[in-house]
């Protein structure tokens, strides 16, 4: 699950971001407007933490974005305002939930782990192409109906994979999805490589309909043999 967190306190976004790195969360940040419009409008998350006083502009500005581009119910607002009307204005936008500074992390775990549960109880459980069937509740594939263990990152790779399926991902893109921000700190991306080599052997071993197209020099691609 990927979660980004707009917050300009420093502090508390590092707080927040080392919690829920404890959950196994993939966890991205921003600390202003200009970036945080920028990362919503190029990637999609699972749950959005959003401040409402940012510098360079307004959080509800993001999450009118993010309603008319119909992404807006997976959103807990965070804010000093303990403003009724912006708790309103939030909520008609279309924002999960509302959660007024200073607040336990215990506290925003559970609200977040409450979105979760909403979205993927309204939207599918699996994902499927050929013969594999990935399990996004249990965390499993399965392979002509046979159970093929995945570890975390490989697992995050192929769900990101099967909801681009046959389409080209580049090396970038799926770094930033699976890596999050610690992508930065790498020299190269030779462990994407890495990735794939593991999940073509386990394709190969399971004799799975699908394979990794690879163009050379910016991504692959998941397609049915």
């Amino acid at each position: 699950m990927k979660i980004l967190v707009i917050e300009d306190e420093a502090d508390l976004r590092e707080i927040v971001k080392a919690s829920l790195l404890k959950e196994e969360y993939t966890v991205e940040t921003a600390a202003d407007y200009g970036s945080a419009l920028e990362k919503v409008a190029v990637y999609d998350y699972d749950c959005i933490l959003l401040d409402i006083m940012l510098p360079g502009g307004n959080g509800l500005q993001i999450l009118d974005q993010l309603k008319n581009e119909g992404k807006s119910d997976n959103v807990i607002i965070i804010s000093a305002k303990d403003s009724l009307d912006d708790k309103l204005k939030g909520l008609e936008l279309g924002a999960d939930d509302y959660l007024t500074k200073p607040f336990h992390i215990a506290e925003l775990n559970a609200r977040i782990k409450a979105v979760l549960r909403r979205k993927q109880r309204e939207g599918k459980h699996t994902l499927e192409m050929g013969n594999i069937v990935l399990d996004l509740n249990e965390r499993c594939l399965f392979i002509a109906q046979e159970p093929v263990p995945l570890n975390r990152k490989e697992f995050d790779m192929l769900n990101y994979f099967l909801l681009n399926k046959n389409r080209l991902v580049s090396k970038s893109a799926l770094a930033e999805h699976v890596w999050g921000d610690n992508t930065d700190q790498a020299d190269n991306l030779d462990f994407i490589y890495s990735q794939i080599k593991n999940l073509r052997k386990k394709f190969l071993a399971s004799h799975a309909d699908v394979d990794f197209e690879a163009v050379y020099g910016i991504g692959y691609k998941l397609v049915e043999k």
